[in-house]
């Protein structure tokens, strides 16, 4: 039986019929071959029927660390994201977060968030989920900084992707809220090891700095 989201999608919204064949993917990386063989009030039966093919986990992972943002942006950032190629997703509180959310709401918002996920795997043509971490702080990351490459988006910073050492495996990005990170997360996150770096003379906007960066990451070492 299919998930009650993919169930309702597939019944409910596209409308198809028993019979219909479609592609179905496990989360894992596998994907294979199904048919609808049932409709019923309880949810959607379904046959698989061959596996197709397993995706392959790419030499440079990327790990998106995104500070909480208003409105639609995060939805936006996530969906692009998925999209760009990352393997995992941190969302990140900073001083100038402007979002603050209680436990109930951050708990509303990662299920919905992981919803954006999986939606924008269905979109890309993706079978292996990113992972979506539980929410921490800058100062966090600064007391755990993550393993490999780490990247911080600052149009203050001299130095462009172009001069950094071609990563060998993991590269983290972490991205600021609107106001930006403050001078003491800058200088925390770069005394942790993260380079600071810019995307040329323009400030870009929340959304649009970690996708910017994303397509010159994959342009320069990925997969592009």
């Amino acid at each position: 039986m299919l998930d009650s989201i993919a169930a309702h999608h597939l019944a409910t919204v596209l409308r198809k019929k028993p019979g219909f064949l479609f592609h179905l993917f496990n989360g894992s990386g596998a994907e294979f071959s199904a048919k609808i063989l049932r409709i019923e009030k309880r949810g959607v039966e379904v046959e698989v029927i061959e596996h197709l093919h397993t995706e392959t986990v790419t030499k440079l992972r990327l790990h998106l660390l995104i500070a909480l943002s208003k409105g639609e942006r995060m939805d936006f950032a996530l969906q692009k994201a998925v999209e760009l190629g990352v393997n995992s997703i941190t969302p990140i509180i900073s001083e100038r977060t402007v979002v603050r959310l209680s436990a109930e709401r951050l708990e509303r918002k990662m299920d919905h968030w992981r919803k954006i996920i999986i939606a924008a795997c269905e979109q890309s043509g993706r079978s292996l989920i990113p992972a979506l971490m539980p929410i921490q702080s800058v100062d966090q990351t600064i007391t755990s900084p993550p393993s490999g490459l780490s990247i911080l988006l600052d149009h203050r910073s001299e130095q462009s992707l172009s001069q950094l050492d071609r990563p060998l495996g993991d590269l983290n990005l972490i991205v600021g809220p609107e106001g930006g990170l403050s001078a003491n997360e800058r200088q925390g996150l770069i005394g942790a090891g993260f380079s600071g770096i810019h995307l040329g003379p323009r400030v870009l906007r929340t959304e649009t700095a970690p996708l910017a960066a994303l397509a010159a990451i994959q342009t320069l070492w990925g997969d592009f």
